[in-house]
């Protein structure tokens, strides 16, 4: 089995309703992602996947939150934008995007601060 991760990241805000704290209020992060992808072979030219390609998809999803207010966006209008709900919306999205092959992405974690992350695997 390989493993391959990529990493990217992006600014954002964000809110945490029903949190009692200071968390609640509007803050912002630079979320640190980091994205695992597994692959049970080797293409003919010895990769289990482009790296380019990977992030490039990462990167697609990524904007989509960038410079936003998170909470205003679509997925997290109910849900709170959580490190663990944008963890499990990138994997969601990088599982539709990348289901080629034997290539399959294994997790995601979101890092908020250089000590504090959540990670999404199914």
């Amino acid at each position: 089995m390989y493993e391959i991760l990529v990493r990217s990241d992006f600014s954002g805000a964000h809110s945490l309703r029903g949190y009692k704290g200071k968390c609640e209020a509007l803050h912002g992060h630079n979320w640190k992602i980091e994205a695992r992808f597994e692959s049970t072979f080797l293409n003919n030219v010895g990769i289990a996947a482009d790296f380019k390609i990977l992030k490039s998809r990462l990167k697609a999803i990524l904007r989509k939150l960038d410079h936003s207010h998170l909470n205003r966006l679509e997925p997290f209008k109910k849900s709170n934008p959580s490190a663990e709900n944008i963890a499990r919306y990138i994997f969601k999205g990088l599982k539709g995007s990348s289901k080629r092959g034997n290539l399959s992405v294994k997790s995601v974690s979101v890092w908020e601060s250089d000590s504090s992350c959540a990670t999404y695997y199914e």
